[in-house]
């Protein structure tokens, strides 16, 4: 019987520290980061792969900026994560569809510009959190952008000010159902993208676009439900998580039951910007009837899915 996984891949994986973030670099690393997805469809497991978007649609804003001082009008947030589920997308298939030609692998790859269905009365619209773009302002720029553009902004470390927005729980993806029949007819479906178009539903069901970021585990999580995987990976800077990282007393931990996980969590071991979204997404897709999450890097993949690393969550 073949065996289903979702694959949240992290956006750092392609912009790297340091790098500009051009398109040659990221195609680059989009074919370095895929050897061990290939490895794993040829050993037959079915995939639906998903992706961060942050420090590219960080890019488009301050492009957005640059733009709107020439006299060009600016588009919202939900339009360049729509952008950037495009163009990672195509990264991601091209670069995939060439790797399993050479592998004599014949799987069609798919990219669906997915929305996701979140509540207009979530309690983040109120107070958004989420800081977007890698723009500090001070405080009577931030006050201009207030005026001007409507935008809230909060100080971020003593840097400034920056952007910040609502962070709303998924509810639903559109189109779910079409994701699972590709994903069970055996091809690659690459969904989701930086958490997904964030929407919402009118009293008449229309759907309507909300400036938001939906965060990328928490709606890769809500996938794996959709396409009922056996296994929801996180991948991510580090081979396997850790309690008291970067201490002396710092321990790689093999296995976790979701007890042991919130226990973690509620004990701050996981950061909010680095592994707490993550962990909190692995207990959601648990405690819904998921089977197990593994975390692990993208480089070491295939090991962990072997057994050989990795930190895997379970009941």
């Amino acid at each position: 019987m073949k065996k289903t996984a979702v694959l949240a891949l992290g956006g750092n994986a392609i912009i790297r520290a340091g790098q500009n973030g051009t398109i040659a670099e990221q195609f680059a690393n989009t074919r370095d980061s895929l050897g061990g997805i290939v490895e794993l469809i040829s050993k037959g497991y079915q995939l639906s792969i998903t992706h961060g978007n942050g420090p590219q649609v960080g890019n488009l804003l301050r492009q957005q900026e640059a733009g709107e001082k020439e006299g060009l009008a600016a588009m919202p947030l939900g339009v360049l994560n729509a952008a950037t589920e495009g163009t990672m997308g195509y990264m991601i298939e091209q670069s995939l569809q060439n790797k399993l030609r050479h592998q004599g692998i014949d799987k069609q790859v798919i990219t669906i510009v997915s929305q996701v269905v979140v509540d207009k009365n979530d309690p983040s619209m109120k107070n958004p959190t989420k800081y977007v773009g890698s723009t500090y302002y001070n405080a009577e720029q931030a006050e201009e952008l207030k005026a001007t553009l409507g935008w809230t902004l909060k100080e971020d470390s003593g840097k400034g000010y920056r952007r910040v927005v609502p962070s709303p729980m998924p509810i639903e993806i559109i189109p779910a159902d079409t994701i699972n029949e590709l994903v069970h007819e055996g091809q690659i479906v690459i969904a989701v993208g930086g958490g997904g178009i964030p929407v919402y539903r009118e009293d008449n069901g229309d759907l309507e676009g909300v400036d938001a970021v939906i965060d990328k585990d928490f709606a890769s999580a809500l996938l794996a439900l959709n396409i009922k995987a056996d296994l929801f990976v996180i991948l991510t800077g580090v081979d396997k998580v850790s309690i008291n990282f970067g201490k002396p007393d710092q321990q790689d931990l093999d296995v976790m039951t979701v007890d042991e996980a919130q226990k973690h969590y509620d004990d701050k071991q996981f950061p909010a910007g680095s592994m707490g979204p993550k962990i909190m997404a692995a207990i959601d897709f648990l405690k819904r009837g998921g089977s197990e999450v593994l975390i692990t890097s993208i480089e070491k993949i295939v090991d962990a899915f072997e057994g050989k690393t990795g930190t895997r969550i379970v009941h």
